[in-house]
């Protein structure tokens, strides 16, 4: 089995497992996901959707690398990672865009509605502003790798929707790439209707919750550097 099939079948046994293991408190009605079923999300994944790098960490550095982007500091990360986030937090307050922080990740969750009209994957003219203050945050902070993932509600076919959530996060690739990021630090992938946030999808915000495309910052550290030298 070839690294997109072990990745395919990884996903749908990960989007089975979210909805089989989402539970619902009696008290608020919150949607959450049970601790087994995210262990079991750990142990199907093997990694691949909790950091790892779309193309392989390797193949990403050699690129970086071959770009002339360099490494941090070990000790440097954290304060590196924090100046960005402070940064990003700052140019996209009030715009829609949530950031997150995962250790020393970042996560850009930019929901749909905010992004693109209807079933379209043209950047919304409203949106370049804050997606040029997204790219001119990016060009600052170039030691850093970026994922860009495509994600789709449940309706419609699977390969209408693998197809639309490959052309939203090129599009957004393309756009912050077009605004001096350089593309070497850049992958894209589409996840379809695979990753579903919120489940079950009930209402009209279960369904935009899950029209999303998110943009992962990822440090690149000397380890990395010296695992491909």
């Amino acid at each position: 089995m070839n690294y997109h099939s072990i990745k395919i079948a990884a996903l749908a046994s990960i989007a089975a497992i979210t909805i089989s293991g989402c539970v619902t408190d009696p008290e608020t009605g919150k949607k959450t996901i049970s601790n087994s079923a995210i262990g079991g999300i750990i142990g199907v994944g093997g990694g691949y959707l909790l950091g790892d790098l779309i193309g392989g960490r390797n193949d990403r550095t050699e690129k970086i690398l071959g770009a002339g982007i360099g490494a941090i500091a070990g000790a440097g990360i954290g304060h590196y990672m924090d100046q960005q986030e402070k940064k990003l937090r700052e140019r996209t307050a009030g715009t829609g865009i949530d950031v997150e922080r995962q250790g020393d990740q970042l996560v850009l969750n930019m929901p749909g509605d905010v992004t693109f009209d209807f079933d379209s994957a043209v950047v919304k003219g409203e949106f370049r502003s804050t997606l040029d203050n997204v790219a001119a945050t990016l060009v600052e902070f170039p030691n850093t790798y970026i994922d860009v993932y495509g994600h789709t509600d449940s309706k419609g076919s699977d390969s209408y929707n693998q197809g639309l959530s490959e052309r939203r996060a090129s599009a957004v690739a393309d756009y912050v790439s077009g605004r001096g990021v350089q593309r070497a630090r850049v992958a894209t992938v589409g996840y379809g209707k695979t990753q579903l946030k919120c489940v079950p999808e009930v209402s009209a915000a279960d369904f935009q919750c899950n029209r999303r495309v998110e943009i992962r910052i990822s440090p690149v550290t000397q380890s990395d550097v010296a695992a491909v030298n």
